[in-house]
């Protein structure tokens, strides 16, 4: 989390939230999403047309 966090410089804080987002989109669980991270998600179902 980077609530509490404190960063060094502006490219500190940057690379922290990148690094949060990626573990966001790709690594957390949801269960709505059926067990999958929503990355996951958005791969696993075909589009609809």
């Amino acid at each position: 989390m980077l609530y509490f966090e404190k960063f060094t410089s502006y490219e500190d804080f940057i690379n922290k939230l990148k690094d949060y987002i990626d573990c966001y989109n790709t690594k957390r669980i949801k269960l709505k999403l059926k067990g999958m991270s929503p990355i996951e998600y958005r791969t696993h179902f075909p589009k609809a047309v």
